[in-house]
């Protein structure tokens, strides 16, 4: 198990030294950072709470998860890695031609059996 973990549903009155606090029952806690929005300067609701190792990690998480702070009920989880971002351009420009997309080939059989255009009836049929 990872020893960072993300901590879920917070009130916006909650701070770190709380969150220190609270998670420093268990174990010695390495670093609280509490996620801020840049233009209010609030919480933004999530936390990342580092526990000194990952059995203290995973009994903060078996304590704390569904645990009544601030008036919330909290979530506790481990972190996941950080993923990489993929923008609208970030699959563009390359050379080879990705599964998705193959030039003259239908991946839907039913467009096949459709007319382009949808037939008009009536003025002389």
């Amino acid at each position: 198990m990872n020893s960072k973990l993300y901590i879920g549903n917070l009130s916006p009155s909650v701070t770190e030294d709380e969150l220190r606090r609270l998670f420093s029952q268990t174990g010695a806690v390495t670093e609280v950072k509490l996620m801020l929005d840049p233009t209010t300067n609030q919480s933004r609701g999530f936390a990342f709470v580092t526990m000194a190792t990952p059995e203290l990690a995973a009994a903060a998480l078996r304590d704390f998860h569904s645990y009544n702070l601030g008036g919330r009920y909290i979530t506790v989880t481990e972190t996941r890695p950080p993923q990489e971002q993929k923008g609208i351009m970030s699959e563009g420009f390359g050379f080879e031609t990705t599964a998705s997309f193959r030039p003259g080939v239908h991946r839907n059989k039913i467009s096949r059996r459709l007319p382009r255009f949808p037939r008009r009836r009536g003025r002389g049929r």
